[in-house]
């Protein structure tokens, strides 16, 4: 159990560094596109699209580390309202509803990949990029997601970690 915990905080973390050197090429390319443009008098054929799809590349791959550190936006209102032992309960409910959403979104992101990359889709630009590229991101960030769910549920029935990492002390 622990192997299989390490190994997906480990995959998250790997992903969370993905996401942040996308982020960062992203920053990179438009600085590059705006040197190409006003000082070299040139157009840009590639970059608008290579940004638009490394961020949101950054955004699905991210997503397993922002859970994995807790640094989505979250209200502890309720956890916090709550005794200490129905914590976990809620805890379980409020994962597993985020574990069913990520995984139907994951299998339709599989499709809507396959269906890119068998079909050889591009984008109707100059560039052509092939679309599965940027597609992969979808099922590889969700598929992640819901690895760190599953590991999160676990972490939390075996007492590896509070619920919503809350010490029994914390209340209102």
């Amino acid at each position: 159990m622990s192997v299989f915990l390490r190994a997906t905080r480990l995959l998250s973390q790997i992903s969370g560094v993905a996401s942040a050197a996308l982020i960062l090429v992203g920053i990179l390319v438009v600085c590059q596109m705006i040197f190409v443009r006003a000082v070299l008098g040139q157009s840009a054929i590639w970059q608008t699209e290579f940004v638009t799809f490394s961020l949101i590349a950054a955004t699905f791959l991210g997503a397993p580390y922002i859970l994995l550190t807790r640094g989505h936006v979250n209200v502890d209102l309720l956890p916090l309202a709550l005794p200490p032992a129905a914590r976990k309960p809620l805890a379980f409910v409020a994962a597993a509803i985020g574990l069913f959403f990520c995984a139907l979104f994951f299998w339709n992101s599989v499709e809507w990949w396959f269906e890119a990359w068998d079909s050889g889709q591009r984008t109707s630009s100059m560039w052509r990029a092939r679309l599965w590229i940027p597609y992969l991101s979808a099922p590889v960030g969700l598929g992640l997601l819901c690895l760190q769910y599953v590991a999160e549920i676990l972490a939390v029935a075996t007492d590896r970690e509070h619920p919503f990492g809350l010490r029994p002390e914390d209340t209102l």
